[in-house]
């Protein structure tokens, strides 16, 4: 897998189609999970971190930037439902036991079908003690490029990405080893001025809002557009993974049922109602060709579109899945249906 990374990323809905269009596939839904983050960092390693300030769960605020030319850092983006990242929380623990005065550790939650209630029966479980982030609407996981789970960002004390990675092995020890390096004397610390798409929140689409139009890159290579004239029925966007159904069967069993609910009614719903469809796909753990897989396993016939960057997800506010937004003509947003909702759809689409 091949992914181009737009830096900046966009933030605005009119600008989102050139994120989704980033995705540049190889069509091999097998891929590593070391091969995917790699990709995914290629084109941010050497360059300066971005300039962000995260806040704990519990309270701490962290400045990233006052710590670049004193510290390296240590960024471990993952979830409580992510198998690997459970296996690898020793090796995290151990490292920040250690971490001393040149290393700073920091476990940052993705936010994506997770909660902060979640998050500490985790930590209690566990034994986890470093300090741990919420990424409730995914810009910080934007501003790194996070593809999959776990995603290891180490920052040297020059204040560049050093590397990128997801398994927890000797390439990653020797990386946290190379970045704990002093500066070079007559070297400076990378420094850069953050942008809108790295940093700052992106706007939130709440119901009753407009959505500027926008044509988006479907899989088969026709474009969709979220207004379309003469047509007055509704735009049902369905957001979704093509894991949730079978790979949260056994951390999130809950949430699995309510994809394939959610599958399944929204198969047989569209089939009788005079709407227009589209399935949303995050990009987390997902490529097109994990996309195609989904669509043959499943004999999906509505129109599906892969949100790589993230941005259709962060500027709906959608953070778990299934998550279902419709539009009336008018391109407003009249009803969204949650996780827990998604048995309801042909109700209300009825009502409309």
């Amino acid at each position: 897998m091949k992914f181009k990374h737009c830096w900046p990323l966009s933030v605005g809905l009119s600008l989102i189609v050139a994120s989704i269009a980033c995705a540049d596939d190889s069509s091999d839904p097998n891929l590593t999970g070391q091969r995917r983050a790699e990709a995914a960092g290629r084109n941010l390693i050497g360059r300066p971190a971005p300039e962000v300030v995260v806040k704990t769960i519990d309270g701490e605020t962290i400045d990233l930037s006052s710590l670049y030319g004193k510290k390296a850092v240590y960024l471990k983006f993952w979830a409580t439902w992510c198998v690997p990242c459970r296996q690898q929380m020793p090796h995290f623990q151990h490292t920040f036991e250690g971490e001393g005065t040149d290393l700073a550790v920091i476990a940052i939650n993705v936010g994506f079908n997770d909660s902060v209630q979640q998050i500490r029966k985790y930590q209690k479980q566990l034994g986890i003690t470093m300090p741990v982030v919420f990424d409730d609407d995914g810009h910080l996981s934007a501003a790194f490029n996070v593809r999959v789970t776990p995603q290891h960002i180490i920052i040297g004390r020059d204040g560049r990405i050093q590397y990128i990675g997801h398994l927890a092995d000797q390439q990653l020890d020797s990386a946290l080893l190379a970045a704990r390096a002093p500066v070079a004397d007559g070297r400076k610390v990378a420094t850069r001025h953050s942008t809108s798409g790295e940093t700052n929140r992106a706007r939130r689409f709440a119901v009753g809002d407009q959505i500027p139009n926008a044509a988006l890159p479907t899989l088969d290579g026709r474009r969709f557009q979220l207004a379309k004239q003469g047509f007055t029925g509704p735009t049902v966007l369905v957001f979704m993974s093509p894991w949730c159904e079978s790979y949260l069967a056994t951390t999130r069993p809950t949430v699995s049922a309510n994809c394939r609910v959610a599958r399944e009614q929204v198969a047989e719903v569209s089939r009788g109602h005079q709407a227009r469809w589209l399935e949303v796909a995050s990009g987390l753990w997902a490529s097109p060709g994990d996309l195609r897989k989904y669509r043959d396993s499943y004999k999906v016939v509505l129109p599906l579109t892969l949100d790589a960057s993230g941005d259709l997800f962060r500027e709906f506010g959608v953070s778990e899945t299934p998550t279902i937004i419709i539009l009336n003509d008018r391109n407003t947003i009249v009803r969204r249906i949650d996780s827990s909702e998604v048995s309801t759809l042909r109700q209300v689409l009825s009502s409309l």
